[in-house]
């Protein structure tokens, strides 16, 4: 009997053993053809995202190439109003994108070239049709430096007749850092490809595997085996109808999908491959998952049926163990799965809004492109069509800039650059950008400064900038035509004397926004919906960008807004003071002590007194031209006593300028007389005329004042050096140079023949050093130093120079001549111990003032 119990217990063990088995097999299946439906699911959405990314690529280099001939076109309508083209033509510097530009006069089959030599167009191939934006463009060809280039012809119109013919060499190794850094994790192949000629033009750097690198496509084809000449036959048949073709093929032992993908209507093409092991990573990774998710399963299941035979007990807590496991696993797979749909959520929000935002400048670009094609003849609407191509550029343009901003501050790649500033630099900066912004459309532009106790900061000036460009063009925008904008500056109470406590506002009274909007609008992508600002671009972006780079530096944003009456943003930064923060030495050396201010406003005066208090200079402070007048006449002394008389232009209106002059006529001959002014200031030309006086533009800061003080001084000395002598003669002058460009070499060596001076030439700093350490006394009037040059650079080649064991060496004249224009590049020459800085392209009057200010001429 028991063994009857005994078999029956291990028959119906068996039984339930195959059941389970069947049950995980037919599991099992179930599982396998899910993955398979999975994979080729996720195969069919890797070709459309493939498909996606070279359409990506493509409206990028279509963007840069729209670019370069919008600007060439710019280019040709500059030089029909030069008077003489072939000087503008010469003195055009070449850079990384304009390799060579030439022109040729129409009639004439030769022209010139910025190279300096001369220019035919039987060297270029314009007969494959191509044109980019309207312009024909060329077959590519290797150019002199050998890297694959094309050109573009633009006609050069003036008055409505054909002068000239321009034509812009380009290289087509600047696309390759506008393309994306990567490809397929780097296992795809992409070339650019000639249409015409179909040769390679170019590889991008880190784009996908080298290994294998081909000149053209027929050499593409041999490499890889494509011998299918149906398929050759289709590929070829594509090219010449400019479409775009998929196809897959093995290439280097590895399935692939290939594709030819059109650009700028068939001129060139996107060529390459995807392995399609790559293209399916992610449904092999899904797959894989799933797989072990069911190994793990079958693996728990056979241990618990091996646990069974042992005690039932221990089954039941080991079935307990089980299900809690699978409790856990299921939540973290359920937590996994709102990740993976929040951030698919987040990827298609992204792609629509910018699919939306860059196609419908690009299609106001194409489409006035068509219009200014069938216009041509009407020079009204060759302007306004030309205006409106101009404005969807720059809209395209900024959206970029944003996104490549976003892009860096939410992957943490921003770093603020902490260097000392004024603010008298960053309001004018400002102000020279939105001023004729306001202007354009009937706005007034109110710009105050108060309360500011220090003028000289620490901090990045650039991102401050970029925080005001941020609020007042967004209030330029969405204010209507006549409105009006303020920019304030206030100067708060210091929590800690190292620091400056600033406020800056940014005012409008245009069309505000609701409240509902203004809890996100800080978030990305959020723009007010109504009938009005929705015909505004913009791309959603400045606000979220100047929120983190507000919090990036410590600071705050507050905004509040009434619908119909305007919006008011406030941002509150704490800014380091530097050390000996005052220029003191400058008011002594230029022997200002004392001066008298003229305003009947408080609040300025004030603001005057506070700032010329930290310069060491008083600032006595009169109401009116009456009172002014009691003070100079009051005692013969006065005159002596003040070196400098401040007036506010508002009191010459109200108390009139004979008031003005009668003080003029009193001082003129002792001091200067400096008007505060507003922008749009009225009637100021009478009294720009007097002697002695000068302008400066409100708000009043103690840089700006100082900086007056300097060009008053400056414009005085250069009289008085053109009554004495000419000062600006170089007759007679050897110059040592530093320049490892030939062309520059030559330029440089013409236009110093041209004044009489002779220089000698060095290709690198090494040169110069031992050239200068090899020299005669006296040989040498002054070194024109390059920077960027191999072996050894100006900034160590100047070094090296003040470092001699000779007399003259710490005091021959060194003058940086760099493309390097920014501010840092300055400062960095003049510490090195450079004299003054020039900044390319060289202006010759200004470098025929700045040697004849520095070197003493020789007596010949």
């Amino acid at each position: 009997m028991a063994k009857r119990q005994n078999r029956s217990k291990k028959d119906k063990s068996f039984s339930l053993l195959l059941s389970i088995i069947l049950v995980f097999c037919i599991l099992g299946g179930v599982v396998f053809s899910v993955s398979r439906k999975i994979s080729v699911e996720m195969s069919t959405s890797a070709v459309q995202n493939l498909s996606e990314t070279l359409n990506l690529i493509k409206s990028t280099i279509e963007a840069i190439l729209n670019n370069e001939a919008e600007f060439q076109k710019i280019m040709a309508q500059e030089i029909a109003h030069t008077e003489n083209p072939e000087d503008y033509i010469r003195s055009y510097q070449k850079n990384q994108t304009m390799v060579k530009i030439s022109l040729i006069r129409a009639g004439k089959t030769e022209g010139i070239s910025n190279t300096g030599e001369p220019f035919t167009e039987e060297e270029l191939d314009f007969s494959s049709g191509g044109s980019i934006n309207g312009l024909a463009v060329s077959q590519s060809y290797l150019n002199y430096m050998g890297a694959w280039a094309y050109s573009m012809k633009c006609p050069v119109v003036k008055n409505d007749r054909e002068i000239a013919t321009l034509y812009i060499e380009y290289t087509y190794d600047f696309l390759d850092k506008s393309l994306p850094n990567g490809f397929y994790n780097k296992k795809a192949m992409l070339y650019i490809m000639d249409a015409e000629s179909q040769r390679f033009v170019l590889k991008p750097k880190g784009m996908g595997e080298r290994n294998a690198g081909h000149l053209n496509l027929e050499e593409f084809y041999g490499a890889n085996n494509i011998n299918d000449e149906k398929l050759r036959a289709e590929v070829s048949e594509c090219i010449k109808n400019k479409k775009n073709i998929m196809f897959y093929h093995n290439i280097r032992g590895k399935n692939s999908l290939n594709y030819m993908w059109a650009v700028n209507k068939g001129t060139i093409y996107l060529s390459g491959y995807v392995p399609i092991e790559a293209i399916q990573q992610e449904g092999r990774s899904v797959n894989q998952n799933i797989f072990i998710v069911v190994a793990v399963m079958l693996i728990a299941f056979f241990l618990c049926f091996m646990l069974y035979y042992l005690t039932q007990r221990q089954q039941n807590k080991i079935r307990k163990e089980q299900e809690k496991e699978r409790e856990i696993h299921n939540k973290q797979l359920a937590e996994a799965l709102q990740a993976a749909q929040i951030a698919s959520n987040s990827k298609t929000t992204f792609l629509s809004n910018m699919s939306h935002d860059i196609r419908t400048p690009m299609n106001a670009v194409l489409g006035f492109t068509t219009l200014l094609n069938k216009d041509a003849e009407n020079p009204e609407k060759v302007r306004e069509y030309t205006r409106k191509i101009m404005a969807s550029g720059q809209h395209l343009l900024s959206l970029i800039n944003d996104i490549l901003d976003v892009s860096k501050i939410e992957s943490g790649k921003v770093v603020l650059t902490i260097e000392e500033f004024t603010l008298n630099d960053l309001v004018t900066s400002v102000d020279a950008i939105i001023r004729p912004m306001a202007e354009a459309k009937q706005q007034i532009f109110h710009v105050d400064v108060t309360g500011i106790q220090h003028e000289y900061l620490i901090g990045d000036e650039t991102r401050i900038n970029q925080i005001l460009i941020n609020l007042l063009s967004n209030a330029v925008k969405y204010t209507p035509e006549g409105g009006s904008i303020w920019f304030r500056i206030i100067g708060l109470k210091q929590r800690s004397c190292q620091y400056e406590h600033i406020r800056i506002e940014v005012e409008d009274n245009g069309y505000g926004m609701t409240q509902e909007y203004l809890k996100t609008i800080f978030d990305a992508f959020t723009r007010a919906e109504n009938s009005t600002t929705n015909k505004v671009q913009g791309t959603g972006l400045g606000m979220a960008i100047t929120k983190n780079i507000v919090e990036l530096m410590g600071g705050t944003i507050d905004v509040t807004s009434n619908v119909g009456k305007g919006s008011l943003f406030q941002v509150e930064l704490e800014l380091r003071i530097p050390e000996n923060q005052t220029c003191k030495r400058f008011w002594e050396k230029s022997g200002i002590s004392r001066i008298l201010v003229v305003d009947s406003d408080s609040q300025i005066r004030e603001n005057i007194h506070m700032l010329m208090e930290d310069t060491g200079v008083i600032a006595d402070i009169v109401c009116n031209t009456q009172e002014a007048l009691h003070s100079l006449m009051e005692d013969g002394a006065a005159k002596q006593l003040y070196q400098m008389i401040l007036v506010d232009w508002n009191i010459v209106e109200i108390e009139g300028i004979e008031q003005v002059k009668k003080i003029h006529e009193f001082v003129w001959d002792t001091m200067a007389i400096l008007f505060l002014v507003d922008h749009d200031a009225k009637g100021i030309e009478e009294v720009s005329q007097m002697q002695n006086t000068g302008i400066l533009t409100k708000p009043f800061l103690a840089t700006a004042f100082q900086q007056k003080i300097m060009e008053m001084q400056a414009q005085r000395d250069g009289k008085e050096q053109m009554e004495g002598t000419d000062m600006d003669n170089l007759e007679g002058l050897h110059l040592l140079a530093a320049e490892d460009n030939e062309i520059n070499a030559e330029i440089l060596s013409e236009i110093l023949s041209m004044e009489g001076a002779t220089c000698e030439i060095a290709e690198n700093g090494q040169l110069v050093l031992e050239r200068f350490k090899n020299s005669k006394e006296g040989e040498f009037d002054a070194i024109l130093m390059d920077v960027q040059m191999p072996v050894m650079n100006g900034y160590e080649a100047t070094r090296a120079i003040r470092a001699l064991a000779r007399k003259e060496a710490s005091r021959i004249p060194i003058i940086a001549m760099t493309a390097n224009a920014f501010a840092e590049d300055e400062k960095e020459a003049l510490e090195a111990g450079m004299n003054v800085h020039l900044a390319k392209p060289i202006d010759i009057e200004l470098l025929n003032k700045v040697i004849s200010q520095c070197v003493s001429k020789k007596g010949k």
